[in-house]
């Protein structure tokens, strides 16, 4: 019989699928890492399940405690299979640009959401960042996750993301293209590839309204730079320990608008219902086709799927509300 245990045992392991219509006109191998095949439909289940076992193991995280992390809504739905798993309570601090399907997903899995406003300072009070902290100080046997500067969600991705790419592309991987939010995704995955081959160019898409590409090109910390934007899951208005710079060799910034039209399309065009940085991550493959050539293998890394986004992107009068859709 084969069979696993619990639904943590089916988490990584995700397919790589050759794109071919969406980057037709790329001279390049383009493959889409697609890891809304991962039981949360998100990445972030691997960095979710890492930092919970680091925390049990070392005594941060008891038994019969509470969870509490600001999650825009994936890592809350990672949490949750453990949380569920493992039995723990999950107090989950969000923002008010997130679906409203991210929250009624993370109420399902039987965690508590509290929504915090977008456009307020990470050191206001009422922000999710000072929400969170606030909610596990105050919470008896709580641990606060912290993805941002947790080291174990950069680890998940140096022991198992990288890895798996690496396996799969033959070890013939020479770009690898991926959102930032708290960066353990492409620091992980960067330290893993760049040990195996230096010569691994590492991309991270940005979004406009975020710090990140300047704080990489000039190492100033920009706050003009900071003004709210749609696109979700990537970008930030602070720097997360979780982005090791030194790793990446470039970041491109992609807007609102042409990462809501390329979530469209990955669907139409590739079959691949994917989420709102998806379409990001490959529209910053397009713009940066003139870095690949004919023997080059770009793997980019698709983070969550669709069913986030049915009322958003995938909503034609979200879509003309927003003037993304003619």
């Amino acid at each position: 019989m084969h069979y696993v245990d619990n639904i943590l045992k089916t988490i990584g392991n995700t397919p790589l699928i050759k794109l071919n219509k969406i980057t037709s006109e790329i001279n390049a191998l383009v493959l889409a890492k697609v890891e809304y095949f991962n039981p949360g439909s998100s990445v972030k289940d691997r960095m979710a399940l890492k930092m919970v076992e680091d925390a049990e193991a070392d005594g941060r995280l008891k038994p019969g405690g509470t969870i509490v992390e600001g999650t825009s809504g994936n890592t809350g739905m990672g949490l949750a299979l453990a949380a569920i798993v493992k039995g723990y309570k999950l107090i989950c601090v969000s923002t008010d640009k997130q679906s409203k399907e991210k929250f009624d997903i993370l109420r399902a899995v039987g965690a508590e959401v509290i929504v915090c406003p977008t456009n307020v300072a990470p050191d206001d009070p009422r922000s999710y960042y000072s929400t969170s902290k606030r909610i596990a100080d105050e919470t008896p046997n709580a641990w606060y996750v912290n993805q941002y500067d947790n080291p174990s969600n950069a680890v998940a991705h140096y022991e198992q993301t990288g890895p798996e790419i690496w396996k799969q592309t033959d070890g013939k991987i020479t770009h690898f293209v991926v959102g930032v939010g708290t960066g353990g995704t492409i620091s992980g995955v960067a330290k893993y590839l760049k040990e195996k081959n230096p010569d691994i160019k590492i991309w991270g898409i940005d979004t406009y309204g975020s710090v990140f590409k300047k704080y990489h090109e000039t190492g100033i910390f920009d706050e003009k730079e900071i003004y709210p934007y749609i696109t979700e899951g990537i970008g930030e208005d602070i720097l997360p320990e979780n982005v090791d710079f030194k790793r990446i060799d470039a970041f491109e910034k992609v807007t609102d608008k042409d990462a809501a039209v390329y979530t469209r399309k990955l669907a139409r065009e590739e079959g691949i219902f994917a989420g709102n940085s998806c379409g990001a991550a490959v529209k910053g493959v397009l713009q940066l086709k003139k870095h690949f050539g004919p023997d080059d293998v770009v793997v980019v890394l698709l983070h969550d799927s669709g069913s986030r986004y049915v009322g958003k992107m995938y909503n034609d009068d979200w879509m003309k509300e927003k003037g993304f859709l003619e």
